[in-house]
């Protein structure tokens, strides 16, 4: 901000009225700032330009008319703010979104949840969370036919494995949301709608509340239907609410995108309701000040996702540890923070420093932020002074002793470039419980400046897992083709519908330095065999009762078979409803293994680049029809299609069922390489598992557990090294 208008050294200038025109913000998750006058653009008039000060009280004026008026027209009623099932909401500043996948919630090889060691890293690295939303949908759904609500059921131990997560959730003081999404209607039809599914589901595992995947606003039905239930919900939508009247019922939200601009905006729903806890989300961001000083400045909290779709996006330890002392500030001071006497742009005494008022019985919190790259010491703020009143520096975590002119009191503190301030005045004879060993762990903290800390951001290393050996046979055996050496172009590109090109995205294949979206290496082939064509239901049958094989975890385990046998007319279809374990058991039992992805692709392809089996031109005659309903429907034989053979004669390799290659893992997700697509193509939104006909592209498939993992379009084939 400006100088002190005040200061004899303020240049005068004559009163103006500015006309903001409050009524008209209808839409939108920011408010404009004070000093900006309609049409000045950052981009041709500098920032530097912008008197916030001296429109700064005609902005609150303009602004307390304008809620005033909005809170009339949407009929406001704060009976669920109010409400004290709800109320844990308003303390809910630190919130995680976390994939079902993530190795630290659930040990895939003892086939348990670990909630203890999924809590313990984040309250190591950031200070722990405050409520977590449990994902168990996208990106896999839509890889068969199952549903949203299919996949809960699908999780280890179905819904009572869940709860027992929920329960372990609960008793480390974390609240648990659970997600919903209107996009899902090309799947397996409902027997109920959204709201009633989801309030049983809510129900039966004992979560507090829903996050609307997509939503603008959670529609009033999910609240009822909980409620209606006995279990009353906090309602998150993903997307800003859209219009001012679901701010009854969504007593959260998600913010994002915050203007990244010198003046800190004011969030709208934070205005409107300073009771509404907003929790800002920026999932691909590397560098967060910008977030972190925008929440600090509007008494919101956070959304430490990290863990985005299996793209891992840690939090950079400087940002870790500013997220750290912001929430210990808001947790202490919770009260201060949903306080409807909040007041954002407290005047304060250096360019490029913001400040908001937080008042509360008895106290008043002051957050502040430096906008500039550079520290900034000296006097920073004026404030109001009454005899007796007590001062604190609680960033730093001392007591402090201003300078008091006249009825003012002038603090002097430091604020790192980028950095962050706060203070507290106690009233005489007020006491606040656990404050001396709040500031005690304050003080401790500031001893290390927020910018010692490395702010490099790095993406997480993958390993592809080790594949055991078989023995080398100096011929093909039964049903296998022999691949000769030669030299291949291996050039292939992940289909993940989002992460765009970051690094970090798709696999590391052991020749590259990091994870990244497009491959390619040149490769010298050595000979080997593959089968000719997926292994049939047949083929499984023989091995399930030659070897005795029963998976340790057996939810959907062979879900297409009755009685432990095919369908009739199934023999010699490819079997599916296996996971990659099933798959790896049956190739040991034959003496085999899973072919590498690039063996794969180099069986598909020959040496020539070509698109598709068959060549490069697509042609629907060349593979199973496309099945754009609801249900899925039986795969074709695998020799159905002789004319679609590779180059080497290898057959069903592209649209009949997805094929299990090669298995990434890094030190929070496991992920299979799928190649081939299938004929299932559910219809209605583009978030489903995207297909990959093309043999230069691959999918990425998410694991957790077989019982999850297995799909209804999966299958495998086999490979063996040659002699």
């Amino acid at each position: 901000m400006s100088i002190d208008p005040d200061s004899p050294e303020t240049p005068a200038t004559p009163p103006v009225r500015h006309e903001y025109k409050f009524s008209h913000v209808t839409t939108g998750r920011y408010l404009p700032v004070p000093g900006k006058a309609p049409g000045w653009p950052f981009a041709e008039i500098g920032h530097w330009k912008m008197d916030v000060d001296g429109t700064l009280d005609d902005w609150i004026a303009e602004l307390t008319d304008w809620r005033r008026e909005h809170l009339v027209r949407i009929g406001y009623d704060d009976a669920n703010y109010r409400r004290p099932e709800l109320q844990w909401a308003q303390r809910n500043f630190v919130h995680a979104q976390m994939m079902v996948e993530d190795r630290y919630f659930f040990d895939p090889v003892a086939g348990r949840y670990t909630v203890d060691r999924y809590l313990d890293d984040l309250e190591a690295r950031y200070g722990g969370i405050d409520s977590v939303l449990i994902w168990f949908v996208y990106p896999n759904i839509g890889i068969d036919d199952r549903n949203k609500t299919d996949l809960a059921h699908d999780l280890p131990g179905g819904l009572a494995g869940l709860k027992g997560a929920v329960d372990d959730f609960h008793h480390r003081g974390v609240r648990v949301f659970l997600p919903t999404m209107p996009w899902d209607h090309g799947t397996r039809e409902a027997e109920q709608n959204d709201w009633q599914a989801i309030a049983e589901l809510v129900k039966a595992v004992g979560a507090d509340g829903i996050n609307g995947d997509t939503y603008n606003g959670v529609p009033r039905a999910f609240f009822d239907a909980c409620d209606a239930l006995g279990c009353p919900v906090v309602l998150q939508p993903e997307s800003t609410i859209s219009s001012e009247e679901q701010l009854i019922w969504n007593v959260q939200s998600w913010g994002k995108k915050a203007p990244n601009e010198v003046i800190p905006p004011v969030a709208k729903w934070k205005w409107l309701e300073p009771r509404h806890m907003i929790n800002y989300e920026n999932r691909w961001g590397r560098e967060r000040n910008h977030d972190l000083q925008y929440i600090f400045f509007n008494g919101i909290g956070y959304n430490a996702w990290e863990n985005v779709w299996g793209i891992w996006n840690q939090l950079t330890p400087r940002d870790a540890e500013t997220l750290r002392r912001i929430a210990l500030i808001e947790r202490q001071f919770a009260a201060a923070m949903v306080s409807v006497d909040w007041r954002p742009y407290e005047r304060t005494l250096q360019a490029g420093v913001f400040a908001s008022r937080f008042p509360a019985d008895g106290h008043t919190l002051w957050t502040v932020v430096n906008r500039n790259e550079y520290p900034l010491a000296g006097e920073q703020i004026s404030l109001p002074h009454a005899h007796g009143t007590r001062y604190y520096d609680i960033w730093h975590g001392v007591t402090h002793q201003p300078r008091i002119d006249g009825d003012r009191a002038v603090f002097d503190f430091a604020l790192e470039g980028r950095g962050f301030g706060a203070l507290l005045a106690l009233a005489p004879d007020v006491r606040i419980d656990g404050l001396d060993t709040f500031l005690d762990g304050m003080r401790e903290r500031a001893t290390i400046p927020l910018q010692s800390l490395s702010n490099q951001w790095h993406s997480l290393p993958q390993q592809l897992l080790p594949i055991e050996a078989v023995p080398p046979a100096p011929s093909a055996p039964a049903g296998m083709l022999a691949i000769p050496a030669g030299s291949f172009d291996f050039v292939v590109a992940g289909v993940e519908i989002e992460g765009q090109t970051w690094e970090g995205n798709d696999v590391q294949y052991p020749w590259e330095a990091s994870a990244r979206r497009g491959h390619r290496h040149r490769l010298q082939m050595p000979a080997f065999f593959i089968d000719r064509t997926p292994v049939t239901n047949a083929q499984f049958r023989e091995f399930l009762d030659a070897s005795g094989w029963q998976p340790r975890d057996a939810h959907n385990f062979l879900r297409h078979w009755r009685d432990g046998a095919p369908l009739p007319g199934w023999d010699n279809k490819p079997v599916t409803w296996v996971s990659i374990e099933d798959a790896r058991a049956y190739a040991v039992w034959a003496g085999k293994r899973l072919p590498r992805e690039w063996e794969w692709q180099y069986a598909a392809q020959g040496s020539d680049g070509r698109l598709y089996p068959w060549g490069n031109r697509w042609d629907e005659a060349m593979l199973p029809a496309v099945n754009r309903g609801r249900v899925l429907k039986a795969p074709d034989d695998v020799d159905a299609h002789p004319a679609a053979a590779s180059p080497f004669g290898v057959l069903d390799l592209v649209g009949n069922v997805w094929q299990w290659t090669d298995e990434y893992v890094d030190e929070h997700t496991r992920a299979a390489i799928l190649r081939g697509g299938s004929s299932y193509q559910p219809q209605t939104s583009h978030w489903y598992f995207p297909q990959a006909y093309r043999l230069d592209q691959h999918g990425k498939y998410l694991l957790m557990a077989p019982c999850k993992d297995r799909a209804g379009t999966i299958g495998f084939r086999c490979a063996m090294d040659a002699a």
